[in-house]
């Protein structure tokens, strides 16, 4: 699989994301060497700001919202910026076991848990997760987003310092 190309289609997403002056984040999920559904960041703004609609989450409702049913298990996700807890655990939960993202968050990154201190449902579940995959293209992007003072999402938090530092 070439995950340079699959991370340049969810750099694709983030820049959309952007020029919609939402939080840069695009997801792609792969299947069959093939992007099967995309998912970009919404509600980020100051005036419909929500935690739900996060670009993996969007993904992954299209992906169960479509007709042709697949292994799920040889699916990929790619993400520009590493998934949250809430995104990660809605990831393996619907079965994808491969995740592959660009930048780490610092901040709230989820891909760290331990899945083996956990419940049996989680603990028995073999994950494999690939970080910094075209991790500089992903920063600059995120550069731009908190370098622009109309932004005002995450502004002065962690991971916004980390990443205009880097």
């Amino acid at each position: 699989m070439d995950y340079e190309f699959f991370m340049s289609k969810a750099l694709e997403e983030a820049h959309q994301a952007l020029s919609m002056g939402e939080f840069p984040v695009g997801c792609v999920i792969v299947y069959e060497n093939g992007v099967l559904v995309t998912g970009t960041r919404h509600d980020s703004g100051p005036d419909n700001q929500n935690e739900l609609d996060h670009a993996e989450m969007l993904a992954l409702r299209r992906l169960v919202g479509l007709e042709k049913k697949i292994d799920r298990e040889k699916a990929t996700l790619f993400s520009t910026l590493e998934p949250c807890l809430m995104c990660y655990t809605a990831i393996i939960v619907n079965g994808i076991r491969r995740i592959v993202y660009a930048y780490e968050d610092v901040m709230g990154g989820g891909t760290n848990i331990d899945l083996k201190r956990l419940n049996p449902f989680y603990r028995d579940m073999k994950i494999t997760v690939m970080p910094h995959v075209l991790r500089q293209e992903s920063l600059m992007i995120f550069k731009r987003f908190f370098s622009d003072p109309q932004r005002y999402y995450l502004k002065g938090t962690l991971l916004a310092q980390y990443t205009l530092k880097q």
